[in-house]
């Protein structure tokens, strides 16, 4: 039985246009692959064109061609966390490719300054939602702006520590395998983003303003008090 993922690395090994091979996913995970997980395979080139223009995806092997240009953009915030303990398999510029994919992985102060305030502001304005719906008897309603707020949660979170958010899929594996500093253990986050992310809030204001954010939180003014 012939093996997609090995005869693709040998393809690619062998084509003077590929400048790297990158292995994401589960399988370049330790511990979260499955048998059900297919091989991800990132297939660096200088542009697009010939055999490397168009993603594939079968249930064994999915190849994703992304030409240099692309691998630097990190404008692509979700997409970000694919690079997270990802795999260089091959890298003939002497180290740029996995450079590139370490910088997809990791914030820029400039990067974290601004994704904290913006994150951190809509969690809070969620948290404060559903504090307003259980204050007004509608605790539906109040479980609907909880189950708004973990995404921004965890997006907060990670900036916090200068780190894109994990996938939800890997968050576990993520806190586990590259832990946060206390309180920050995978039971105890992820527990409080299935049950009431606002939970989460006196912990989180303690590190956001040790990290100097602080003001972002002060600018809600009186309303905070809901939250406490």
């Amino acid at each position: 039985m012939t093996d997609p993922y090995a005869e693709l690395l040998a393809r690619a090994e062998a084509d003077p246009d590929v400048l790297g091979i990158v292995l994401t996913g589960s399988r370049a995970r330790a511990g979260m692959a499955t048998a059900h997980s297919d091989a991800d395979v990132i297939v660096v080139v200088a542009e697009y064109g010939g055999a490397w223009t168009t993603v594939t995806r079968t249930p064994a092997l999915d190849t994703i061609p992304t030409s240099l240009k692309d691998l630097g953009d990190v404008s692509d915030r979700w997409g970000r966390y694919a690079y997270r303990g990802a795999r260089v398999l091959l890298d003939r510029l002497d180290g740029r490719v996995a450079e590139l994919v370490t910088a997809q992985a990791a914030l820029s102060p400039a990067e974290i300054d601004a994704w904290v305030r913006e994150e951190l502001d809509g969690y809070v304005n969620f948290i404060y939602r559903a504090a307003k719906n259980r204050r007004d008897g509608r605790p539906d309603l109040a479980r609907l702006e909880e189950i708004e707020a973990a995404s921004w949660f965890g997006w907060t979170l990670f900036a916090l520590y200068g780190r894109v958010r994990p996938y939800n899929k890997y968050l576990r594996w993520e806190l586990e395998t590259h832990p946060l500093p206390a309180p920050w253990t995978a039971d105890h986050v992820i527990t409080a983003l299935t049950e009431q992310p606002s939970a989460l809030f006196p912990d989180l204001e303690t590190v956001v303003r040790a990290k100097g954010y602080g003001d972002v939180l002060d600018s809600w003014g009186p309303e905070l008090d809901l939250l406490r």
